[in-house]
């Protein structure tokens, strides 16, 4: 009821304009002078969640907008995952979606700089042949990219940049055992042959452009996706409309990994300060949903291991005193934008 309630109004045209886009900027305009104390509450919070709803139902498009170490709690939790998959082999990592290479970048150097005896090989797949062209060959000007139109180094620290780039001039260029292991196709997330081009994969990364689909597109994506995490396998995926997220979880079983849950669903809070006038904005933890874990998870346990005892979730409770930097001088950071 309220789903229709909310079509019919983002259909609505008076002289043959839509009132609604003029409504969302007051709305937002109010909401952002609101001090947190008051947009906390669960009445103004039940409130965006409506208007969330209505943003939702906007025309979407594709962003490349990124930043380097974006999200740090999630950097982490790939190298404790990387460090108790590769002890004996390597680690195979997928990333779709990754833009001008950022994300790629920056999880081999925070698993490298952290783990140096973890081998990877990674697979870094972008539908835009410009796109891979550009990631690939790993060099930016210093200051706001042209190619995703962001200050994408905005969430490094001065020795972060000197530890992960070499620089000449304007120019930095990704130090070559950052790069070592990483393969670049152009690829089609939704395409059902990707799974067989790749093989299967320990660590399979979709974060920040499943948003920018339709949910039923998301959807099959995000089922295809699934397709190519090995048995027993994690699949990080943030950036997604979370109703879309759960609808899949649940239907295919999947275990939310329950560490530094809460701390990546805040990592970037670019996202969170979207909400609820972006359709790409993060709604806020809310534990009194029965679903709450799922929900808000951003990485999952698909399948059963081989042997059918994965233990991954349980050897990372085990190391959850281990170093909580994403790399060797990674002091956390407050970190927009959706790819935004």
């Amino acid at each position: 009821m309220v789903e229709r309630v909310l079509a019919r109004m983002a259909s609505l045209q008076i002289l043959g304009r839509s009132p609604v886009g003029a409504y969302l900027r007051l709305n937002e305009w109010i909401w952002d002078r609101l001090p947190r104390s008051v947009t906390a509450r669960r009445p103004v919070r039940s409130f965006g969640h409506l208007v969330h709803s209505l943003v939702r139902l906007q025309d979407r498009q594709m962003y490349l907008g990124t930043f380097f170490l974006r999200n740090r709690p999630e950097l982490e939790l790939i190298g404790r995952l990387s460090k108790s998959k590769g002890k004996d082999r390597a680690v195979k990592i997928a990333i779709l979606g990754p833009s001008n290479g950022a994300e790629v970048y920056s999880i081999a150097w925070a698993v490298r700089s952290a783990h140096p005896e973890v081998e990877l090989r990674m697979e870094a797949v972008d539908i835009s042949a410009e796109v891979v062209e550009a990631a690939q060959k790993g060099v930016y000007r210093v200051g706001r990219s042209e190619l995703v139109d962001e200050p994408i180094f905005d969430r490094m620290t001065a020795k972060e940049m000197e530890d992960m780039f070499d620089r000449n001039g304007d120019w930095l260029r990704v130090k070559p055992w950052i790069k070592e292991g990483i393969v670049w196709r152009v690829g089609d997330a939704a395409d059902p042959g990707l799974a067989a081009a790749l093989g299967p994969q320990d660590m399979v990364v979709a974060n920040r452009f499943l948003c920018h689909m339709r949910p039923l597109e998301a959807e099959e994506c995000l089922r295809n996706l699934a397709r190519l995490v090995a048995p027993g396998g994690l699949l990080f995926v943030s950036g997604v409309d979370l109703d879309v997220r759960t609808k899949v979880a649940t239907a295919l079983g999947w275990k939310p990994v329950p560490d530094l849950l809460e701390e990546i669903h805040e990592g970037d809070p670019s996202l969170r300060a979207s909400w609820p006038h972006r359709y790409w904005g993060l709604e806020p933890i809310d534990k009194g949903r029965p679903d709450w874990m799922i929900r808000y998870a951003s990485v999952f346990q698909l399948g059963a291991s081989p042997q059918g005892q994965d233990g991954t979730t349980d050897r990372l409770r085990q190391g959850a005193g281990e170093a909580t930097s994403a790399g060797p001088s990674s002091p956390s950071r407050d970190h927009r934008s959706s790819r935004e």
